[in-house]
């Protein structure tokens, strides 16, 4: 049998650590938190925080969207480390709600962790990764119109956190969920542009 990954559950005590060590975590603290982890997390981490209760915050799922998308730009360029610039990454949350956003990701994070891990690897690699970016910049695009209606931006933060969650735990199956969420997302935006 084999040994049960923790990667969701290892990066949300990572990040659950920050909210406690500081009244204010920083972007660059969180960043400084996932380094070593690979990009998956700098795309989940962004997106499940988006569905958390801070992506209620109005400006965040934009926010998000940006760091998101600098980081998606990195991926297809093929960088070995992630970068932001300073103002971004000087932008901070209060320790208290990333504290919280953590400890309500806990139980998606154990399901994540069991029923995920190494299958169809090769859809994880390098160049598969790269285009998930190209998928993930496109997804970006979508947030700021939908963040106009209440919950609309999940769809496209959905997508994301499963391509983010595909290179973390190497799973084929979830780079292919994560271009089919993409589909999904597409058709609500558009449906939400044509109806509105």
């Amino acid at each position: 049998m084999t040994t049960r990954s923790h990667a969701v559950e290892d990066i949300l005590d990572r990040l659950a650590q920050e909210g406690r060590d500081d009244d204010r975590a920083t972007v660059g603290d969180v960043i400084g938190a996932l380094g070593g982890r690979g990009f998956g997390p700098f795309l989940f981490v962004p997106a499940l925080i988006e569905v958390s209760p801070i992506g209620g915050v109005p400006g965040v799922p934009t926010l998000l969207a940006l760091i998101i998308a600098l980081f998606a730009v990195q991926i297809v360029m093929g960088r070995d480390e992630m970068w932001l610039p300073g103002f971004l990454e000087r932008r901070s949350v209060q320790g208290d709600n990333l504290l919280a956003a953590a400890d309500k990701l806990r139980g998606i994070g154990r399901w994540l962790d069991r029923w995920f891990h190494g299958r169809l690897e090769a859809l994880t690699g390098p160049k598969a990764s790269r285009i998930a970016g190209i998928a993930v910049l496109l997804l970006c695009l979508t947030v700021p119109p939908l963040e106009l209606v209440p919950f609309a931006s999940t769809a496209p933060m959905a997508a994301i956190a499963a391509f983010g969650l595909a290179m973390t735990l190497r799973d084929g199956v979830l780079m292919g969920l994560g271009f089919a969420l993409s589909v999904v997302a597409a058709g609500v935006g558009l449906g939400m542009i044509g109806g509105g």
